[in-house]
């Protein structure tokens, strides 16, 4: 997930009397069989109204958001079979993996809890077999020095010892604090080569084992250049490591790992790089200026604030959707740079994704998870839709979760020639019910009443908190 960029004081959420999520009557829902799913009508004009949404007090949308970051502390020893609770596999639905990182612990033994960008990363792999029809789940923690050093294995539990850049630790100091940076592993996850690696921003990639989720350890990329152990040296406040994080690097590898290009640029400022993009003959770089205290981290309370990331009125200054253009001369020299929201889709987006098979190429559709804004309390974030934008003529198409469910970052799954004609995953997070799905969606059919292809329920003592990245990996037999 992208850090925010906020710069304003956000509209004060009130908290609830009552600090037991359990004893909230507001909670105590009737069982529900299985999850519900709400469609937004086909249709061309820019912006499709919002649902009506039974339930929205700010108790309620209070601790909604909590459950969405409820730390996971299990992990499976071998592969389960995920119910499918609606739809089916369809039958050219390819094989291969989804994988899917992100936090999975913000709380330890000792009363400390943890911003949930510092949290430990937490692998989900959901593998599809053609053949069988099978969904099977696995889900580990990366096996991170950090990770190793904060867990027993024996009795299960955790101490919190490095804080991380964004958390503070119980009796522990935001400033002067000796043991800050932790490579947790939680952010992204990719392959090249012929190696699953788990990034995090300020070190080296962890590489795992792909059908297991065993990590192998950490794989040394950028020798001379970890962060990783940068706290054990020197006695210095967040801003200072944040400024060597924030230097950008740039390595180029081939599939063997042999380093092809370096770069390395200076920007005269805190900025937050986290995400680029590349031709052959430029770097486009995105430096944002972030507040860092997004989620609405409050380590004293050991709560999160939601108002943080829905500010009143200050929608403009949330993730969203921008188009950027660049002109080149006959020398690759930068012309012209312009950089537009898109007029069409104004609302809180991130998670922006196209078919993979054109990347690099022109291409007509892009999708992104967005919110219809339908909760007072909560109409920015989390989640709950997701946004099918035409780039050629300005039309827009949405699905949307339901009432009191979010949904994570959508991944692609390009099938035949067409650039809509493939398949959209997408987590499901119930968290009235503190269940997860795997949702399908046929892209050429967002808009429509029946645009969910299947959806397969996650057993409960597996759900899991949001995820940030993930990707599609096709067997390795049909590339």
């Amino acid at each position: 997930m992208q850090a925010k960029p906020l710069h304003t004081f956000p509209t004060h959420i009130p908290q609830p009397v009552r600090r037991n999520p359990v004893q909230q009557k507001s909670l105590s829902l009737p069982t529900i069989p299985r999850a519900i799913s709400i469609s937004v009508p086909d249709t061309r004009v820019a912006i499709p109204a919002p649902p009506s949404i039974d339930i929205d007090d700010s108790i309620t949308a209070f601790w909604d958001y909590q459950f969405l970051f409820v730390s996971q502390r299990y992990e499976t020893t071998q592969p389960i079979n995920l119910r499918i609770v609606d739809g089916t596999i369809p039958a050219d639905f390819p094989s291969g993996t989804y994988y899917l990182t992100g936090p999975g612990l913000f709380a330890d033994d000792h009363g400390s809890t943890v911003h949930p960008l510092d949290g430990h990363g937490y692998l989900r792999a959901f593998t599809i077999d053609n053949v069988t029809k099978k969904v099977k789940y696995m889900a580990k923690y990366i096996k991170t020095e950090a990770q190793v050093e904060e867990h027993d294995p024996k009795t299960n539990t955790w101490r919190f010892t490095h804080r991380g850049p964004f958390s503070v630790l119980k009796g522990g100091r935001k400033v002067g604090n000796t043991k800050v940076m932790k490579n947790v592993a939680n952010t992204s996850v990719l392959r090249w080569g012929e190696k699953l690696l788990c990034m995090w921003e300020g070190g080296d990639p962890y590489e795992i084992e792909s059908h297991t989720l065993d990590t192998v350890g950490q794989y040394n990329m950028i020798d001379g250049n970890n962060l990783e152990g940068y706290d054990k040296k020197y006695d210095v406040d967040i801003w200072e490591v944040a400024a060597r994080l924030l230097k950008p690097l740039l390595y180029e590898y081939d599939s063997n790992f042999k380093l092809v290009e370096k770069q390395e640029f200076k920007i005269p400022d805190h900025m937050m790089i986290h995400d680029w993009a590349f031709t052959d003959t430029h770097y486009i770089i995105f430096a944002n200026r972030i507040k860092l205290d997004v989620l609405g981290y409050d380590w004293q309370n050991h709560k999160l604030d939601p108002s943080m990331m829905n500010i009143k009125g200050g929608n403009e200054l949330l993730p969203h959707i921008i188009q950027v253009s660049i002109k080149l001369d006959s020398d690759y020299k930068c012309q012209e740079c312009n950089v537009k929201s898109m007029q069409n889709w104004k609302k809180s987006s991130d998670f922006p994704i196209i078919n993979p098979s054109f990347s690099g190429k022109k291409n007509r559709y892009l999708y992104a998870a967005t919110t219809l804004g339908s909760r007072k309390t909560l109409p920015s974030f989390p989640f709950d839709t997701v946004v099918k934008l035409d780039l050629v003529n300005d039309s827009v198409q949405t699905w949307t979760v339901g009432s009191r469910r979010f949904i994570g970052e959508p991944i692609f799954v390009p099938k035949g020639h067409d650039e809509d004609d493939g398949y959209l995953l997408v987590v499901e997070y119930a968290v009235s019910m503190q269940r997860c799905y795997l949702v399908i969606l046929n892209p050429k059919r967002i808009g429509s009443s029946n645009s969910v292809v299947a959806r397969l329920e996650i057993p409960r003592h597996l759900n899991f908190p949001l995820g940030f990245h993930g990707f599609w990996a096709p067997n390795e037999t049909q590339n």
